[in-house]
């Protein structure tokens, strides 16, 4: 069986406030393509489909026509979820119109996790879809004050799912969580409301032969191969410029074992990072990428951004690289070390500010200053 796994589209998302409509819907026509060109029995769309509870008009009927695609151009199956950026009860909506043989849409959380049943020439698959919901909706759920972290939440669904399936079928989770191990992204919102513990163990899922999940931006396995994030389609920061965009393509046989290929999407726009002198980058090929640009110039530029943008009309951000040092970790558990005169510390400072070295008279100043706050120290 084949499976095309996606999921954190986050529809209605800008970038750096530039709308990214046209990027998503040439995300959506690669997916509608890739299930067509596969022979996908099943598309799993593991959750954050909207960028907010509230998403505008635009977004909510680009996802409506993506999925009238899918199920007037394909004979796929679909398994997906509301994730913790979407209204539950919006994604439920989905589901209306569905053809509930061929399709399982879960917004809200139920006690009752009934899988959607598919068959190949080796047997039954069971899709089991558990939506996110938060601690407080689960405990009214399942009826259950025990419920206080994310793992809870899923230990829970994850039971109920299993109470419902078929002796001997395969079993695929489609989930929206944070399992231990996974690699995160700035653009990624916690879990959790008010703090806490926000992941999953691995072992939530035993049992499954594969688990599609939803909620990190990188495609990666985490814990296992079948535990798998397909990650967003698009980049939603510069931390994300070094990590390519994929969907999952599955394929399980007759055991539940599963291969894992990666399909690259091919976005409208990519997110990158320049470095360079002003003068250099101003010669660049043009392009509608989002860039951020890192200046090496040792002087500011006048009207720097501005005359980048008639090249790259999608610049985002721009720094200069004498500004890039991040604070030095010490360790805790390090050596002692002695402490520093206060006078090598100011030199130190005015180093790393970009200053140059200190003149005679400078240092005249410094001394002076430094001695007046010891007398007046001393006289405290």
């Amino acid at each position: 069986m084949k499976l095309l796994h996606t999921s954190d589209l986050h529809l209605g998302r800008q970038f750096n406030g530039i709308s990214l409509e046209e990027d998503h819907a040439a995300v959506l026509d690669q997916i509608v393509e890739a299930v067509k060109a596969n022979g996908v029995d099943a598309l799993i769309i593991a959750g954050d489909v909207f960028d907010r509870a509230s998403p505008p008009q635009s977004a909510v009927r680009q996802f409506t026509g993506f999925l009238q695609r899918i199920k007037t151009e394909t004979d796929a199956a679909v398994a997906m979820i509301a994730g913790n950026h979407d209204s539950g009860d919006r994604i439920d909506l989905s589901a209306i119109a569905a053809d509930r043989s061929r399709w399982l849409i879960r917004g809200a959380i139920s006690a009752e996790e009934a899988p959607l049943l598919l068959s190949d020439p080796h047997g039954t698959v069971a899709i089991s879809a558990l939506p996110f919901a938060y601690e407080y909706a689960a405990r009214e759920c399942f009826e259950s004050e025990a419920i206080d972290t994310p793992e809870d939440v899923l230990v829970a669904q994850v039971a109920a799912a299993r109470a419902e399936l078929p002796e001997g079928a395969r079993w695929i989770i489609v989930a929206h969580a944070f399992v231990t191990g996974g690699s995160v992204s700035e653009s990624e919102r916690s879990l959790t409301r008010v703090g806490g513990i926000e992941t999953v163990r691995a072992s939530a899922f035993d049992g499954a032969h594969y688990v599609a999940l939803g909620h990190l931006h990188r495609p990666q396995s985490v814990g296992a191969e079948h535990i798998r994030y397909s990650g967003s389609p698009l980049a939603f920061g510069f931390d994300e410029a070094d990590s390519g965009k994929s969907m999952s393509l599955i394929e399980m046989d007759a055991a539940g074992q599963v291969s894992v290929e990666a399909l690259p999407f091919k976005p409208v726009r990519r997110a990158r990072v320049l470095r360079g002198k002003h003068a250099e980058l101003l010669l660049s090929d043009p392009s509608r990428d989002f860039i951020k640009v890192v200046l090496t110039d040792d002087a500011p530029v006048i009207d720097g951004m501005k005359r980048l943008r008639e090249v790259f009309p999608n610049a985002c951000e721009l720094i200069y690289a004498r500004d890039e040092h991040p604070p030095e970790i010490k360790s805790v558990n390090g050596p002692p070390v002695e402490a520093a005169e206060p006078a090598d510390v100011v030199r130190n400072f005015l180093t790393e500010v970009g200053l140059e070295d200190l003149s005679e008279d400078d240092e005249g100043v410094v001394d002076a200053s430094l001695t007046r706050l010891r007398h007046r120290e001393d006289a405290e």
